[in-house]
């Protein structure tokens, strides 16, 4: 049976219609032509399908799509071009937080998501954060350092 939905996805209002119980990760990626979405485990393991809805960071591979009718879904796309974005994309290159690449949309809406509840977090507070985002090249130190890196530079915007 199928069911009619919308949503808000990265600003824009998105009519959709099919199986309410597919993930959402699915649906963004294969119907709505979301490839910034990252497929790693599909088992909420690895963070790399990060979406905020409604502010929240989800792993969208567990996440049913009927559950985000009437909600704002944001993947990094809907995020770029923002300052807040901005603060961190510095902030990651500073520091070379980056090595494949993988795992940079999971982690800086994780990111995001930390800073808009606390703007300053202590480095156990970011570590706290992301560990639901597996980064298999940097060792997580240098995205540590990005994200406070970025709290501190980018006072006021969260």
């Amino acid at each position: 049976m199928k069911t009619q939905l919308t949503l808000k996805l990265n600003g824009k209002t998105v009519n959709w219609e099919g199986d309410s119980s597919r993930k959402l990760l699915d649906v963004l990626r294969d119907d709505l032509g979301q490839v910034d979405v990252k497929c790693g485990c599909r088992e909420g393991e690895c963070g790399a399908c990060s979406v905020l809805i409604d502010g929240l960071l989800v792993n969208s591979c567990m996440f049913a799509v009927g559950a985000v009718d009437g909600r704002e879904v944001t993947t990094i796309e809907g995020y770029r071009d923002t300052d807040r974005f901005r603060a961190l994309d510095k902030a990651f290159a500073d520091v070379s937080a980056v090595q494949c690449g993988y795992c940079i949309p999971g982690m800086v809406l994780a990111a995001e998501a930390l800073l808009a509840a606390n703007p300053r977090p202590t480095d156990a507070e970011v570590r706290a954060a992301i560990s639901g985002n597996l980064c298999r090249c940097t060792g997580y130190n240098a995205i540590v350092e990005a994200i406070v890196e970025a709290s501190e530079e980018g006072e006021g915007l969260w």
